[in-house]
């Protein structure tokens, strides 16, 4: 068999359905081979995009995505999304191509070391060196991409080991089963809780797994112990729920870390550390139970008294069936955070202003979306009041980055979630700084005639910046720009464009947009002022006050 049938074959073997990506000449053997495939082949207008398709693909399933790019300038175009992948625990599997490794005519022109540049973002790559070592080579880059941590793997297959015949099954996957937490670990955790006057469940990154939501949700509703999440464990937990005290969407100083101050004992569940800390231990202060698949890795702020170390999920079972509710537990000042964040969040969710401020903005998007619907989120100041505002009902529903967070995600990640979710609506949130970083793939979502909406937030300028900048008492200087007509943008593409002209047009224009098939643009003009008016100054002061 050919060496890049066999390859295809193997990726057929691990369940590939799509394969994203923007090939080359040194791909033209697979793309032959892919071409009498059951995989469907999505192509890009840009590597990085493909890249961004493929993390998140596997963000929302849980099996690697694949994409594919040539040698030189298309594989170092993967970097970004490599890095998203691997920051953000995404499995991802990298294709690239390189000129023949035995005989070439072409000096070292694209070439370079692809593997040892994807050594530090990844968690495996490999350069194939011969046709048989193809099986093996695929099955562990799956298996390294998808086990925890998940992550990004990458495989080179230069030109001539393509066109090499081979004689090689392909591998199956092995049952394998993660092992579960230590006995004595879980009945210590047990007494911690169950000793503790005001305990708190914290949701991390880490939790955001299918069997692991199913047993939070269950080990909530069992024991009535407040919540809350970091980005990244966003609606893992319901979060329109009675005992959801918020998301930890600034570092310090919102309402949420009023109650966080108040807790005795943190159950600190999937904690990643490349999400910024959301709250910081100090020596005779909080007690904190680390529920993970890998032990902690200890700093000066984090320091965890207990470990719970094995599948996440077996060991929220555990704990819910055995911890019994305490009399002395008591959440009173909780839920007295949680109320008056609520009303904090109620106070400009009809608020009148245009351009539209940002609470406006999530509150109308909640409002139009349905409940099974999905937001992706780029980057930029408005990931900050979803992730504060937007009440999220479901696991990666608010699909946001707050990892690598790289602008320029937000687009492929919403095409991303379309292929995965076709009967649900997607809306994209997207900065006009963010948006422009892979615009381009507007005529990707046409051509695959995607039904999806996406919303870009015109401020002309980098807004997320400009409000650091204020922050730290700076001018305001160097974050300006000039936007296109994005209307007329959408319409060269073949896609539709709107342009709200009044706050009163956005939720309309959403559920019109949602009701219509094909892609559809929404300019939204939006007013910033509140980054540094309520989020720099007022918020502490009225968060103190609780």
């Amino acid at each position: 068999m050919k060496a890049s049938d066999l390859f295809v074959r193997a990726l057929e073997a691990e369940g590939v359905e799509y394969v994203f990506g923007v090939p080359g000449e040194e791909n033209l053997d697979l793309l032959d081979s892919l071409s009498r495939s059951s995989i469907r082949l999505i192509v890009n207008r840009h590597e990085q995009a493909a890249g961004f398709m493929a993390a998140t693909y596997g963000r929302l399933t849980g099996h690697a995505g694949v994409c594919l790019s040539t040698l030189g300038p298309g594989a170092t175009n993967f970097v970004t999304a490599a890095a998203y992948a691997q920051l953000g625990a995404m499995p991802m599997v990298m294709i690239t191509g390189q000129k023949p490794i035995r005989k070439s005519k072409q000096g070292h022109f694209q070439i370079i070391d692809t593997v040892d540049m994807m050594r530090p973002i990844t968690k495996y790559t490999k350069q194939i060196v011969s046709a048989d070592n193809i099986p093996s080579r695929v099955r562990e880059a799956f298996r390294r991409a998808e086990e925890e941590r998940p992550g990004a793997a990458h495989l080179e297959l230069p030109e001539d080991v393509a066109r090499e015949n081979s004689d090689s099954p392909v591998m199956k996957e092995s049952l394998v089963r993660r092992p579960v937490a230590e006995e004595k670990a879980i009945r210590r955790a047990v007494q911690m809780i169950e000793e503790a006057h005001r305990p708190l469940l914290l949701i991390g990154a880490g939790a955001n797994r299918k069997l692991t939501c199913r047993m939070l949700r269950r080990f909530i509703e069992n024991l009535q112990i407040p919540f809350f999440a970091t980005q990244m464990g966003k609606g893992v937990g319901d979060e329109r729920h009675e005992l959801c005290l918020g998301n930890a969407a600034l570092s310090s100083g919102d309402f949420l870390h009023r109650a966080v101050e108040d807790a005795d004992l943190i159950i600190n569940v999937g904690h990643d550390v490349v999400e910024k800390p959301p709250f910081f231990m100090k020596p005779g202060g909080v007690k904190v139970i680390h529920v993970n698949f890998t032990t902690a890795e200890v700093d000066p702020v984090y320091f965890p008294q207990v470990e719970v170390v094995g599948d996440i999920a077996h060991s929220i079972w555990r704990l819910g069936n055995e911890v019994r509710p305490q009399a002395h537990w008591h959440f009173e000042r909780f839920l007295r955070v949680k109320d008056r964040l609520d009303k904090h969040l109620a106070e400009y969710a009809d608020d009148d202003r245009f351009p539209i401020c940002p609470q406006r903005l999530v509150a109308d998007v909640q409002r139009a979306l349905p409940p099974d619907g999905i937001l992706s989120l780029d980057n930029g100041m408005y990931k900050i009041w979803f992730a504060r505002n937007f009440k999220a009902q479901q696991p990666n529903s608010v699909l946001l980055d707050n990892a690598l967070a790289s602008m320029g995600a937000g687009l492929p990640a919403a095409m991303a979630a379309r292929l995965v979710h076709p009967d649900k609506p997607v809306i994209a949130i997207c900065g006009d700084g963010g948006f422009m970083m892979n615009a381009q793939e507007l005529e990707t979502a046409v051509r695959l005639n995607m039904n999806l909406v996406i919303v870009i937030l015109n401020d002309n300028g980098y807004g997320m910046i400009k409000w650091k900048q204020a922050d730290m008492g700076f001018a305001n200087f160097g974050l300006d720009f000039n936007n296109p007509d994005f209307v007329k943008f959408a319409e060269c593409h073949g896609a539709k464009g709107y342009r709200i002209d009044g706050v009163d047009k956005l939720k309309p224009t959403i559920q019109k947009c949602l009701a219509e098939e094909g892609v559809t643009i929404i300019d939204v003009p939006i007013d910033y002022e509140d980054n540094d008016r309520v989020l720099n100054k007022q918020l502490k002061q009225l968060a103190a006050a609780v």
